[in-house]
């Protein structure tokens, strides 16, 4: 066997292989933990991207409404996207901070055989 092929299928001596590891309820956990939190996001994110699409396509007279000076509705809708994308980067760090770093740094310290 390779020294890559054995690297893949058992860490670097704490004896667990990665397929034991992904079994454990400790991992199904993070990955639970995960979906909860990209699932909702990703649709939210997709919702309002595609609304804002539609209504480019469909409510031409509602985002050419001005809003002051020459800023009108689309302008404004479209620097949002811009927005929300980081407001959702910073949301999810916040929380994979709180959430996923934790039991993945725990799970990480097991399999490289540094139980705390």
């Amino acid at each position: 066997m390779s020294t890559t092929q054995s690297r893949s299928s058992t860490d670097a001596g704490g004896g667990s292989t990665f397929a034991e590891v992904q079994e454990t309820e400790e991992f199904q956990g993070l990955k639970r933990t995960l979906r909860r939190f990209v699932f909702p996001a990703t649709v939210l994110f997709l919702g309002w991207y595609l609304l804002y699409v539609l209504l480019s396509a469909y409510a031409r007279g509602f985002l050419d409404n001005k809003l002051f000076g020459n800023i009108n509705v689309a302008y404004v809708l479209g620097l949002l996207q811009f927005v929300s994308t980081f407001v959702i980067a910073y949301v999810y760090s916040r929380y994979a901070e709180k959430h996923f770093d934790p039991t993945a740094d725990a799970i990480r310290h097991r399999l490289e055989g540094n139980e705390s």
